[in-house]
Order: structure tokens, then C-alpha cells, then sequence
């Protein structure tokens, strides 16, 4: 069945399992597996903490259990990280298990990327079979974004993984009409939202129209599995969140990033609403280290282009020949209702991160990946498979041409960076493209080699930038794939990783050897985590992030900071100015820096002002 067949061919083709698998299909899918996992585990550790700010909460996890829980970012439990901690629990379990270290605790992640690129392609073999299966996990494998996120400690992965797994669960839930799967589905979403909050729930438009539009049965059954799946995200995600809401506050860590200590509002605003509209925090604005300006084309512009636009405008090819030729069939039919499925996985997300004001990052993107690399490995063989009809081969050699055109533009903003590349990519492609036009339907024994160098000259580009990702180090809150310097180009924040700037407390020797072996239960606090999170990772002490992530949380008030003092809970106060765009600490970490200022005296350790809090001035 392709795109293009009978109308009548295609209603006789129902949504229904896969036909079992053959043995060079195996062999395939074993070598695409082993090649992800070598290109994804090599070299695990070069970033070494990789951002600094989640990898202070593994090790916190690591050393107390209410740490573990709640994703405190220390092990005395002032404050959690400015997420919810289902990410953080899979990386302490690895740091648990084969002890705390940059290898450990990335460990999982890397694994997550081979997990996905494996559900991606059983989720797509089950439309358009094993060669449409291999080319969307080879897409997705080598999306540099991909690469760059499955390597890393952000919470990305674990969520890229659980939407993979809630699009197979949503699948055979299609296909069978079954309220099991559903259910499943739901449940993985709900774990999603604990990974990172309402990110998780923009694929469920998407997921809930098709169901309603493709699977069997009559439409209030339908409409009452889907309201069984609705249920499970709330079951899977509210547990935690009543945990949070019912635990004494004062006996667990403040929920970071909320107004109110609370998780819900986490995810409504900092994670949810502020996000979307800018309100209250940290525009977007031209700044590319947050997705630059606003609109439809920010998904190809400096910041996100490289990252995840390579094979985007081929999948929109893909997708729209797909729903035009399509449109007519039955709404059982297979191929429609897998379009349909990743069509508004992708538009609904790529639209919220095109037209949303707030805070984001250009590493967002990897959630487009799987959706993105499902339409081309669908669309590609559905048109190769009809490419006796002139319409499809014509379609094919569009996406070939304009991924090749596409790529050069991305490669040009480096330059400097392997020029030949650039103009390889250009002149193949547009080269396949007439032949693949006119005669794709009757090249005899070079119909796959013609084939192969389509695929080739389509993925090489993407490729080179993953690899490059994989051999370079980089740390910090936001990390880029590709040469330094591609995604935010010349000027402040660039070249290189962008991010607030290094703490001089990472290299502060005599700071660390002050602080090592202090088992007060906080033995320093210091504004920001900047510094505790480093000073932590170095020493294995228990360092107070005053105010958060930014030092803009209202946590710990002054009054509970002077009742820690005064229990010897904290030992010193380092002080020193937060530097970079980021610095909007909140006006009760300037009342306790005043107020440590005012009744202690510093002393200079490395450089930096410390205040020991056990001795006050006379």
C-alpha cells in the first residue's frame, strides 16, 4: 500500500499487527541498535558533571533518601531543582549501583537514546514495515539534538524516551481498540509530566484525535477509553504530586522554581504558563540561548535550526502528500492514523516552541525528533514504494533536493567548519533528485544504489554535526550540538555553550579543602547554585542554594536562615556577586547577605569572602 494506490486497496487495508520479523530485518535493527549505542556511550564522561545544577542533585540522592524523593539539589534538604525528580531517580539508581560519577550518572541517559531509537522503530514498522523502521531510527540516531541530549544530565532524555514509549502504547491501542493500551499510554504520560511537567502533555492532542478519528468500535466508547486515559496521567502523575502537597512542608525541601512551595504551581507557572507567555521571569526575547525571537520560523533560525530543522522540511513534504492522499480512506486506515499520530505530536509542539514568549532553550527540540524522523521514515518508503507512479517520484525527488539546499544553509553559518561539506551535500542531492524523478521506477540493478545515495546525501549533514557533538566537551545549563558556536553565533553569548559563566569556586582549592569533610548539616550556603552546586560536586559536603536555581526563589526567608544559624545547622556564608543575565536574586537573599554582613565578619579563603556563621563579630 502506498501513498498513491487505489483508494479501494487502501480501505482493505485496516490497521493491524506487523507480519513477523525476518532475519536480516533482526540483523538490521541489532546493528542500528549497537552502532546508537557505541555513537552515544563513547566518550560518556568527557563533559564531565555536564550541567552542574542536576548532577549536584544525583549526588545529593546519593547521600540521603529524602534527597532521592524530592530532588533536593543538596543533601540537608533546603530546596529541590526546578523540576520534578523522574529523571534525577533513574541517574541515582545508576550512581547507586556502579558508585557516583560522570560515566554513572550519564549511563542511563545514553541508554534512553538507544530505548528510543528502538521503540521508534517497532512503533513504525508497525505502519509501513522494517525498511521505514530502520530509516526513522537511523534519522532519529543521528539527529545532532538527539545525540546531544541522550549524553547529558537535563531532563530531556528520560521525557524524549516516555513520549517514544506513550506513542507505541497509543498505537496498538489503535489498532486493537484496546482500553488496556490506553491506559498505558496514559500512565507513561503521567510519567512524563513527573520527568518535566507540561511538556509531556503536548503530544496528547495529538494522540487523542487520532484515537477518536482511527480506532475501532463506536464513538462514546471511544470517547470513554479516552477519558480512561486521562485518568491514568492523572493517577501516574498525581501521586507525587499529592506526596508533595501532603508532606509537612517544614520536614521537606522547598519545591524550587514555585511561588508558593508548591508543585502544581511549578508546573502552572514557571514550568507552565510563564513559560508559554513570558510572564514574570526571563523573557526569550532576541536572546538565542532562549530560542531568539518568536515565530514560524524559529524552528530553522540561528539557535534551533541546527539543532533540529535538517530533515524538517523534507518531513513536511512527507506529511502533507501523506494527509492529501490519504484523505479519502477509511478512518481505520492504517497509514492515515500513523500520519495522523505523528503529524500532531509534531505541529502541535513545534508550534507551542515557535510562538511561545517565555523561557526556552534551544535543546527543547529533541522532543520534535522522534515525530520528525517517524514522517520521514514513513513517508520515504510509502513513496518509494509507489514510485512507478510519477507523483511519487517527483514528491521524493522534492524532499530530496530541498534537504540538500536546506543543509547547505545550515552548514553555511559555519563556514569555517568542513566547507567541502556543505557543497557535497548540495551538488549530490540535487543530482539524485532528477534521477530519482525520472527514473526511479525502471534503474533496473542501480535502483538501490540510486536509493542509497538519496538516504545518504539526506542524513550525511546531520551526521557530521552529531559526531562533532559526541567528540567535543561542554558543560553548563545549556549545551549546543554542532562546531562551538553554531547555534548562538558571534556576540554575547556566544561562541560555545552558552549559559551563566563559570563559578570561580570550582578552582577555589582552599575553599573546597574548607568545606570537605564538614559534616554540619549544611556546611556552607551561598546565593544561587552557581556556587553550591560545584562546591558540592568537589567536596561531597552539603551546600544551601539561597534562593534556587538564580538565588530568586523566596527560600529560605530570613527568619528561617537566622533559626538554621543559630541551630549550627550552617557553618560559613560564602559571598560574592552573581554574575551573567541570570542574576535576579530575590530580595530575601539580599535581606540574608546583609544580615550576614552585619553580624559576622569575613574572611578571605581563595579569593572569596567567607563568613563563619559559629562565630559571630563582637
Amino acid at each position: 500500500m502506498t501513498l498513491l494506490d487505489d483508494p479501494v486497496a487502501v480501505a482493505a487495508a485496516p490497521l493491524t499487527p506487523a507480519p513477523a520479523h525476518r532475519r536480516w530485518e533482526r540483523h538490521a535493527l541489532l546493528a542500528l541498535l549497537a552502532a546508537t549505542a557505541v555513537l552515544y556511550v563513547w566518550g560518556l564522561g568527557s563533559s564531565g558533571w555536564a550541567n552542574n545544577f542536576y548532577a549536584a542533585a544525583v549526588q545529593a540522592g546519593t547521600q540521603d533518601l529524602k534527597a532521592f524523593l524530592f530532588g533536593s539539589l543538596d543533601p540537608g534538604n533546603a530546596i529541590t531543582v526546578d523540576k520534578p525528580p523522574a529523571s534525577l531517580w533513574v541517574m541515582v539508581l545508576s550512581a547507586r549501583l556502579f558508585g557516583f560519577s560522570a560515566f554513572s550518572m550519564l549511563l542511563p541517559e545514553a541508554l534512553m537514546g538507544v530505548g528510543a531509537v528502538a521503540l521508534l522503530f517497532v512503533t513504525v514498522r508497525r505502519c509501513s514495515g522494517p525498511g521505514a523502521g530502520l530509516i526513522a531510527g537511523t534519522v532519529l540516531a543521528l539527529t545532532p539534538v538527539a545525540a546531544l541530549m541522550f549524553r547529558y544530565n537535563q531532563p530531556d532524555a528520560l521525557l524524549t524516551l516516555l513520549l517514544t514509549a506513550a506513542a507505541y502504547s497509543m498505537v496498538r491501542a489503535i489498532e486493537s481498540g484496546s482500553t488496556r493500551w490506553i491506559a498505558l499510554a496514559g500512565t507513561v504520560i503521567g510519567f512524563a509530566f513527573l520527568t518535566k511537567m507540561l511538556q509531556a502533555a503536548l503530544v496528547v492532542p495529538g494522540f487523542a484525535l487520532v484515537f477518536l478519528l482511527a480506532a475501532p468500535g463506536r464513538l462514546l466508547k471511544r470517547v470513554w477509553q479516552l477519558l480512561v486515559g486521562v485518568a491514568a496521567i492523572i493517577v501516574s502523575a498525581g501521586w507525587f504530586i499529592a506526596l508533595v502537597s501532603l508532606w509537612p512542608a517544614r520536614s521537606r525541601p522547598y519545591i524550587g522554581g514555585s511561588t508558593d512551595n508548591s508543585l502544581l504551581q511549578l508546573a502552572l507557572g514557571y514550568n507552565g504558563i510563564e513559560r508559554v507567555a513570558g510572564a514574570g521571569r526571563i523573557p526569550g526575547g532576541d536572546n538565542p540561548m532562549f530560542g531568539g525571537p518568536s515565530g514560524i520560523g524559529r524552528l530553522f533560525a540561528l539557535s534551533m535550526g541546527t539543532e533540529i530543522s535538517w530533515l524538517l522540511p523534507a518531513a513536511l513534504i512527507g506529511l502533507i502528500a501523506g494527509v492529501w492522499f490519504t484523505a479519502s480512506t477509511p478512518r481505520t486506515g492504517r497509514l492515515r492514523a500513523h500520519l495522523l499520530l505523528w503529524s500532531g505530536w509534531l505541529l502541535v509542539s513545534g508550534a507551542v516552541f515557535s510562538f511561545m514568549h517565555g523561557v526556552i532553550h534551544p535543546y527543547y527540540t529533541v522532543a520534535l525528533a522522534p515525530a520528525i524522523a517517524a514522517l520521514i521514515g514513513i513517508s520515504v518508503r510509502e513513496l518509494w514504494r509507489g514510485r512507478e507512479f510519477t507523483g511519487s517520484r517527483m514528491l521524493l525527488a522534492a524532499m530530496s533536493a530541498t534537504t540538500g539546499v536546506w543543509a547547505f544553509i545550515l552548514l553555511d553559518r559555519t563556514p569555517t567548519w568542513l566547507p567541502a561539506l556543505r557543497w557535497i551535500v548540495l551538488i549530490g542531492a540535487i543530482a539524485v533528485a532528477p534521477v530519482i524523478a525520472v527514473g526511479a521506477h525502471r534503474l533496473g540493478r542501480t535502483t538501490a544504489a540510486t536509493a542509497a545515495a538519496a538516504l545518504l546525501f539526506g542524513v550525511v549533514a546531520p551526521a557530521a554535526y552529531t559526531i562533532d557533538t559526541v567528540a567535543r566537551s561542554q558543560a553548563g545549563p545549556i549545551p549546543t550540538s554542532g562546531p562551538a558556536g553554531a547555534a548562538f553565533g558571534p556576540g554575547p553569548w556566544g561562541p560555545g555553550p552558552g549559559g551563566p559563566p563559570r563559578s570561580r569556586d570550582a578552582d577555589n582549592n582552599a575553599l573546597q579543602a574548607l568545606l570537605r569533610g564538614d559534616e554540619t548539616r549544611w556546611a556552607a550556603a551561598s546565593v544561587g547554585s552557581m556556587s553550591a552546586s560545584s562546591l558540592e560536586l568537589q567536596t561531597g559536603a552539603s551546600v544551601m542554594s539561597i534562593g534556587g536555581f538564580r538565588g530568586s526563589d523566596d527560600s529560605p526567608t530570613l527568619h528561617q536562615f537566622q533559626q538554621y544559624v543559630a541551630a549550627q545547622q550552617i557553618h560559613y556564608f560564602i559571598a560574592h556577586p552573581m554574575a551573567g543575565p541570570t542574576d535576579d536574586r530575590s530580595p530575601t537573599a539580599a535581606d540574608i547577605t546583609t544580615w550576614v554582613q552585619q553580624h559576622f565578619t569575613p574572611t578571605e579563603v581563595g579569593g572569596t569572602p567567607v563568613y563563619d556563621l559559629s562565630s559571630p563579630a563582637n
